[in-house]
């Protein structure tokens, strides 16, 4: 089973209340070879929220206490970003989910890069809190950017 993030899957939870459909990925849903998580919803948030950026580091330091999660206002979010990304890991393991495919550049999902904490749509090398923990775990993470190369790959190898 694969975890794709809700908003790819067209559901409308992102910070702003939009989605980011995938069709691929809405394909998967409907054929049920994979289900849909939210980290920043299952971390208690609600949409719409505040945009949030990774401030001082990316999640690998958010993980390891040496970065924040800020929003926009200055709020501190970093507990919430971090009850997401363990309630994301234990629903990647009740499913048994080996990969997971998340939204670049978030500060939960980024896998490759994210925004650099200054909220001027900069963006910097790095991952979201929920990939590094993903990660951590020996579960891969996949961009949406990469999800028809992802595709081909899995099914050059089934």
């Amino acid at each position: 089973m694969i975890l794709v993030s809700s908003c790819l899957a067209g559901l409308e939870v992102r910070y702003n209340g939009t989605h980011c459909l995938d069709k691929k990925i809405r394909q998967m849903i409907e054929k049920k070879q994979a289900i849909t998580v939210c980290p920043e919803l299952l971390g208690g948030f609600s949409t719409p929220r505040e945009p949030a950026e990774i401030v001082g580091g990316n999640g690998e330091d958010v993980l390891d206490g040496k970065a924040k999660v800020i929003e926009k206002s200055g709020r501190d979010v970093t507990k919430l970003y971090i009850k997401g990304a363990y309630a994301t890991l234990r629903k990647a393991q009740e499913v048994g989910a080996t990969v997971v495919i998340l939204k670049e550049f978030s500060p939960s999902c980024g896998s490759s890069m994210i925004y650099n904490g200054e909220f001027k749509g900069k963006k910097i090398v790095g991952n979201g809190v929920t990939t590094a923990l993903l990660e951590r775990n020996g579960i891969q993470v996949v961009s949406e950017e990469r999800i028809t190369d992802f595709l081909e790959e899995k099914l050059k190898t089934s």
